[in-house]
């Protein structure tokens, strides 16, 4: 029942919601610091500007990962701290910041695995338009050289995106990422290509580099399931997952477009630009991707829209994650189920999902080197007497982890998993009221480390390769 030595056991974070230090050091700001100042966009308007303070306890926080037996980091660089502007000099002390992070995490043999860009974009490029601006693609691409060029000697396993549906969806789409633009498909469309676009010419400029490392990029990962076995629910489904799962994944793992997808694109006036030099750079990158990142969290239950869509106003509070809304094209709605188990944010809790939407990977795309990198709980955590006691998360990953091993068995290629997250942070829009880590952050007392029962549990995981999770009967 273990995993192979070779698979890694890790976890997760996020830049802007760990960091802190939104203008030290010659770090230039960011959308999001610029968007958390509209009112309600954030949960009691909370922001980045001191997170968790990473930025000023990276040693301390690195120290408990390595404690907990971490062996390997998933982190992400905050593209303004490198290059303010997105596209000008080169910030030094940012430079400086992450060689320190990964240099630490080397002296515990943890080995970094390092996002490029996990929502933060330079505010001036989002004044520019953002994703809808094929002018930042060529930015993109810099500053991943950048890091390449800085990092690369130390980080051989680099994530370009975060997440595209999410920033894009949420940017576009809901209203409730940057830059808070609401029901423009045809805008929604174009930064999704244009993130695509941004991608695969990184990795053409990063196997130039013969850098001799990994690179791929993180997708959410919510397959669609019908509700029943209805004809039209069945037909949700499928459409569900030509725009959820194949428009994302086609283009990197096959290097274009499913022509479902183009097709109603084509027909409702929402076609992106697609240069033809994208193009090319889609069909040669899509070989040369050495993994695909999972991030799965709950799966999606569909049912089709007869008639005319109910209009839902978008806010923060319909943006985050729980089913009920309708499909932005209004050809079906998600609905939760009463024979399912859902979280106290109406996520559903769904290993068996998560197998079943493996297969159905394997299925579509054949043996692709996978990492799950990130699956966890989002909870209130109770504290008993001093100890934080997160029964619930060590239940969720437990469970979770014993799926992947399940699908590992049937022969999908999954060589990694990463805990969301290691240590509590800032929900981008549930601020703190929202915890996800191993590592408890006291907010009333100066935002004091704690261990949680998870960081132990995890840590006898880690130890026994697996061995001690607790299987089904």
């Amino acid at each position: 029942m273990k995993f192979s030595n070779s698979f890694l056991f890790g976890a997760a974070t996020a830049a802007y919601q760990i960091e802190g230090a939104i203008d030290k050091d010659g770090k230039g700001p960011s959308n999001w610091d610029e968007f958390v100042k509209i009112p309600g966009k954030t949960f009691e308007n909370t922001t980045g500007e001191l997170a968790v303070d990473h930025y000023h306890r990276y040693k301390e926080d690195i120290r408990l990962m390595a404690e907990m037996g971490l062996e390997s980091y998933r982190f992400s660089i905050a593209w303004p701290r490198i290059i303010p502007n997105g596209t000008g000099e080169v910030n030094q002390k940012g430079i400086d910041f992450y060689n320190s992070i990964i240099d630490e995490c080397l002296s515990y043999g943890i080995v970094p695995f390092v996002t490029l860009y996990h929502w933060d974009l330079p505010l001036e490029l989002e004044k520019q338009g953002g994703w809808t601006n094929k002018a930042t693609i060529d930015a993109f691409v810099h500053y991943a050289k950048v890091c390449f060029e800085a990092f690369g000697d130390r980080v051989k396993h680099f994530i370009t995106f975060n997440e595209t549906v999410v920033f894009c969806g949420h940017g576009y789409l809901a209203g409730a990422h940057p830059p808070g633009i609401k029901d423009e498909p045809k805008l929604y469309f174009q930064a999704t290509h244009n993130v695509f676009s941004a991608h695969a010419k990184a990795v053409l400029a990063y196997k130039e580099l013969k850098q001799y490392g990994d690179i791929g990029l993180s997708h959410v990962f919510s397959p669609a399931f019908s509700v029943d076995d209805n004809v039209e629910n069945k037909w949700a489904e499928r459409h569900a997952n030509q725009f959820g799962i194949n428009w994302y994944y086609d283009p990197i793992l096959k290097g274009n477009y499913p022509d479902y997808v183009l097709k109603i694109l084509e027909d409702r006036g929402w076609m992106p630009e697609i240069l033809e030099e994208e193009r090319l750079a889609l069909t040669q990158a899509a070989p040369l991707n050495d993994f695909i990142g999972l991030n799965y969290y709950q799966p999606v239950r569909v049912e089709r829209i007869l008639g005319q869509a109910e209009h839902v106003e978008h806010s923060r509070e319909n943006a985050t994650g729980a089913p009920g809304n309708p499909s932005f094209d209004g050809e079906y709605r998600s609905v939760s189920m009463k024979d399912k188990r859902y979280t106290k944010w109406g996520w559903e809790i769904s290993p068996e999902g998560f197998v079943d939407g493996l297969r159905l990977l394997k299925d579509y795309y054949g043996d692709v080197t996978m990492y799950i990198t990130e699956n966890g709980l989002g909870d209130e955590d109770p504290i008993i007497e001093g100890e934080v006691c997160d029964i619930p998360r060590i239940n969720f990953i437990n469970d979770h982890l014993v799926a992947v091993k399940k699908a590992i068995d049937e022969g999908v290629n999954i060589q990694g998993y990463y805990a969301w997250s290691a240590i509590d942070l800032l929900s981008w829009l549930n601020g703190y009221k929202k915890q996800y880590g191993f590592i408890y952050v006291d907010h009333q007392h100066n935002l004091d480390r704690k261990k949680k029962a998870s960081f132990h549990w995890y840590k006898s995981i880690i130890e026994s390769r697996g061995e001690t999770l607790n299987y089904p009967t």
